[in-house]
């Protein structure tokens, strides 16, 4: 990557997709000429003549022959880098980027003309939307520093000399000094507007004459020497009736950027013959760029048994179901990790509009969950208009806006693209998308992140599709290499589980709910005064409480927090906290003397109710060693033989990336025989060229030298070029028999004494009660859905649990005279990461004894040996190593580990017996 393209992809932020596709226009931008070539006029009206009867041929099969040599030689240069490229299939050069939806187009779009500005000094650029949607959105997006998706954020040079923005509505208007305030031109112009104004053989607005230059502006845009043509969702434009209009600008280049690269015919679709980059969508969902589609459908489901209203109704509500559990999955995640929540929604597609109608009307109906979404149901089509129309794309436009009530959307055919929302969740087709484009452009409109990456919850990760009519279509379909669901996306829904609405409930720690309970007591106080009283006590113990976990850099254990000198760093910061409050500066001096006065009592309730569990990072370094041990390569197996001239030029032809070129009868090798060995080893993901590239070409020699006892140089060369693959394979599987990985170590971490008890955020049904813990709950695969309470040494009030094992775990603890004190920490209560720091451990339980503290992991006895489980052990196990040195030098607990198979957790076992059993030692 060069200078200018490797800093605009620093200062852009670019994704490796965007930065692989900058890199491959700075490649191709310094080999094209780059210039004007103007067609023959007869031979444009002779085109234009083949436009309006669907015949338009590419000038390279004919046509001008000025302009087909041209384009050939300007093809030739892009071909052979990029061999997928065979037509430009324009009138000029045009090169397609196909980049999966969610990657960012648009920002590319905008690195583009940062690159070509910057580097080549083209100062004008020709954008065009397929829609109005997209049309509007790429306005914004270009014209407005504001904007969170403003493409040029970054880029320096724009900042005082911002780019011009010039659309096809205000075109016309703008006066001509105007157009040369700014060095750099930005035109954004619909084509749907273009193509709505040849019908019927009408001059387009833009050919018209235009007062303020003296000319139509169209004939002005193309005489400029140095216009970009850059065209959005570009498979809009290969059989409009507008583009002609387009091609007759005559650009020096165009940059074609889709999603779908290729058009759909009668006979199947079509590939692009200009891709010189593609990046799919299921590479992008493999690479974690966008969400984990997934398929829904019903156990046991026979289709062919209901009609289709019948089965409309059932894909409805199952779709709702799965959405109100996303929904409730999404605000675990939002009040987890204190971010933005996400309100998520439902697009249904219907077959036509009348369809739409009725789909509506059931849902608004009291039969529908009893009338639930009445209110929250939209639908947008082609036949609305008016007010209809605006007020639904304004309901549209703003739906991850969380005042937004719509959480279901009825279409048909209108969101294919350029609708850019995160907060798609669900979606159920009720119609047979008739082509794959238009398959994925419906899946591609709910697969972009809310957080920008990927989270780690799978809920709110994934995006769900509804299709209980299309089961054994989509089994079949995942089973394909480049499908965009995986098999292990397919998710069967049993009612039975999917039934009853879900609620989030929170469940604080011990101190936090009295405080709370006591709230609902001031709350029945009549006396307004007393009232009064009663909350600025309770105002003043909350605040205290609050800022005592902020005090662990000031002393080394929970006790200390009672010394005088630590009581008076509280009392300072609390007082801080009540005049920056302004609504508290009336009792402000009032508030102050009560703080005194409540500290120590605060203190002791805090020290109660909590285990003192250090703040301690643990994560494993950057630095994993890994490579190959030196060994001779075994090459009595390599014995291949040549092929004939005419095999290994069709092979040569055939292989991507290939770096020979094919001249006459012989050839032009560019690379020794090692070298081209030595390249396709680099393919292989474990191989690192600057590490290991001794080793590599010690062995390809080996192998070359093997080769040279049978064959002449010519004859090598041809087994080489021809085999290069399967040898680079053969010694790959010996390279991997000395292959050796070292777990990378954990780093040194900073400890704090304690922390505060964090909360837990639970999923319940909302008819469902809360059960005390000694209940029995049959079937026992019912108890991770059930929320318990009745804990007397818990540190919080409520509790869920994943199995029986939990369960019965737990009753042990309520019951052994032993235990003090225990809990089950909440996601975010512990920095324990694991494989590589790209997972996080929370242990099932924390347990305090008289002499020690303890993390306990219960597991199925068959998963204990297993790597996962191990791994999670030793991160455990590096916790416990670095809380026992802190705390052992300031008087604390020493802290253990146990991993306690699920066939001992049994209710006549004692605590203790379990830690003598099971403590866990570093293996």
């Amino acid at each position: 990557m060069n200078r200018i393209a490797a800093a605009i992809k620093n200062r852009l932020s670019l994704r490796q997709p965007q930065a692989d596709s900058l890199n491959i226009l700075a490649e191709l931008t310094d080999k094209l000429t780059l210039k004007k070539h103007t067609p023959n006029p007869l031979v444009r009206q002779s085109a234009h003549d083949e436009v309006s009867r669907g015949e338009l041929k590419s000038p390279l099969l004919g046509g001008d022959l000025g302009v087909g040599s041209f384009l050939q030689q300007e093809l030739e240069k892009v071909k052979t880098s990029y061999p997928t490229c065979t037509d430009f299939e324009r009138n000029f050069p045009s090169l397609c980027f196909a980049l999966a939806t969610g990657v960012g187009k648009t920002r590319l779009m905008g690195a583009f003309i940062a690159y070509l500005y910057l580097s080549k000094g083209m100062r004008h650029y020709f954008v065009l939307a397929p829609n109005i949607t997209i049309y509007n959105k790429l306005i914004e997006d270009f014209s407005n520093p504001n904007c969170p998706k403003y493409v040029f954020q970054g880029i320096g040079e724009f900042v005082h000399n911002q780019p011009r923005i010039i659309t096809g509505d205000n075109y016309n208007e703008i006066h001509q000094t105007k157009m040369f305030v700014s060095d750099i031109h930005i035109n954004i112009f619909n084509i749907s507007k273009i193509n709505a104004e040849t019908r019927s053989g009408k001059l387009p607005r833009i050919k018209r004459l235009s007062e303020y230059i003296g000319d139509s502006y169209f004939n002005y845009l193309s005489n400029l020497d140095d216009l970009v043509l850059l065209m959005d969702e570009s498979h809009h434009y290969r059989a409009d009736r507008g583009m002609q209009v387009i091609n007759e600008l005559n650009p020096i280049l165009g940059l074609e950027l889709t999603a779908t690269p290729q058009v759909e015919r009668s006979g199947g679709a079509v590939k692009f013959k200009n891709v010189v980059y593609e990046y799919s969508l299921a590479k992008a969902i493999q690479d974690g760029f966008v969400k984990e589609p997934a398929v829904a459908t019903r156990k046991d489901f026979d289709p062919s048994h209901y009609s289709a209203d019948e089965l409309d109704r059932i894909k409805l509500e199952d779709g709702i179901r799965i959405h109100e559990d996303t929904k409730v999955a999404l605000d675990i995640y939002a009040r987890d990790n204190k971010v933005k929540p996400v309100k998520p929604f439902v697009l249904i597609v219907s077959q036509d509009t009348t369809h739409a109608g009725k789909l509506k009307q059931l849902i608004i109906s009291n039969a529908f969950f009893n009338g639930n979404y009445a209110d929250k149901v939209m639908e947008i089509h082609s036949n609305q208009s008016g007010e209809e129309k605006e007020e639904n794309i304004e309901k549209l436009i703003s739906l991850e806006n969380p005042d937004n009530k719509t959480e279901i959307v009825i279409h048909v055919n209108m969101l294919k693209e350029g609708w850019d929302v995160t907060n798609l969740y669900t979606i159920i087709p009720l119609r047979t998308a008739t082509s794959m484009t238009l398959r994925e452009q419906t899946i591609g409109r709910g697969l972009r992140l809310p957080y920008g990456k990927r989270t780690g919850a799978d809920k709110v990760d994934k995006l769900t599709v509804v299709a209980h009519d299309k089961f054994q279509e989509i089994i079949d379909a995942a089973n394909q290499p480049d499908s965009i669901i995986r098999r292990q996306n397919i998710i069967e829904i049993d009612p039975q589980e999917t039934s009853g609405q879900k609620e989030v409930i929170t469940s604080v720690s011990n101190i936090e709910q009295k405080l709370e309970e006591e709230r609902k007591k001031i709350e029945l106080i009549a006396e307004p005064e007393q009232k009064q009283r009663a909350q600025i006590d309770l105002e003043i113990r909350k605040t205290i409480l609050s800022t005592l976990p902020e005090l662990n850099n000031a002393v080394t254990n929970v006790n200390e927090l009672s010394r005088a000198e630590i009581k008076q760093i509280a009392v300072e910061r609390i007082k801080q906290k009540i005049y920056s409050t302004p609504q508290k500066n009336l009792f402000a001096a009032e508030m102050i003397k009560e703080v005194e006065e409540a500290y120590e009592s605060v203190v002791h309730d805090f020290v109660q109710n909590i285990i003192e569990i250090p703040r301690i990072t643990i994560q494993q370094s950057n630095e994993v060693r890994s490579g190959f041990k030196d060994f001779d390569l075994d090459t009595k197996n390599l014995n291949y033989q040549p092929v004939s001239e005419e095999i290994l030029i069709k092979k040569l032809r055939e292989q991507e990336n290939s770096i020979d070129i094919i001249s006459g009868k012989g050839r032009g090798i560019h690379d020794s025989p090692e070298n081209i060995i030595v390249n396709e080893l680099m393919n292989f993901p474990e191989i690192d060229y600057d590490v290991q590239s001794d080793l590599l070409f010690k062995i390809a020699n080996q192998a070359i030298e093997k080769f040279r006892t049978y064959l002449d140089n010519d004859k090598l060369m041809n087994v080489v070029q021809y085999n290069k693959r399967e040898i680079a394979g053969y010694i790959y599987s010996q390279l991997m028999q000395h292959f050796y990985c070292e777990a990378p170590s954990y780093e040194k971490p900073i400890v704090k004494p304690f922390t505060r008890i964090e909360e837990h955020n639970f999923s319940k049904y909302t008819k469902d009660s809360i059960h005390h813990f000694t209940e029995t709950i049959t079937p026992t695969n019912a108890i991770p859905n059930k929320v318990f309470r009745g804990f007397r040494k818990a540190c919080h009030n409520l509790y869920k649990f994943d199995s029986k094992t939990e369960k019965d775990f737990a009753a042990i603890l309520e019951q052994d005279g032993a235990v003090l004190k225990w809990l089950r920490p909440a996601s975010n209560q512990f920095h324990i990461y694991w494989k590589n720091n790209s997972r996080q451990y929370n242990p099932d339980f924390v347990v305090e004894t008289k002499d020690a503290i303890y993390l306990v992991e219960t597991k199925k006895e068959g998963d204990i040996e297993t790597s996962n489980v191990q791994e999670k052990a030793q991160a455990a196990l590096e916790y416990c190593r670095h809380a026992t040195d802190y705390t052992i030098h300031n008087g604390g607990k020493p802290w253990k580990y146990l991993l306690i198979p699920h066939s001992s957790v049994m209710m006549n076992m004692s605590f203790g017996m379990l830690v003598r059993s099971y403590e866990y030692q570093s293996g």
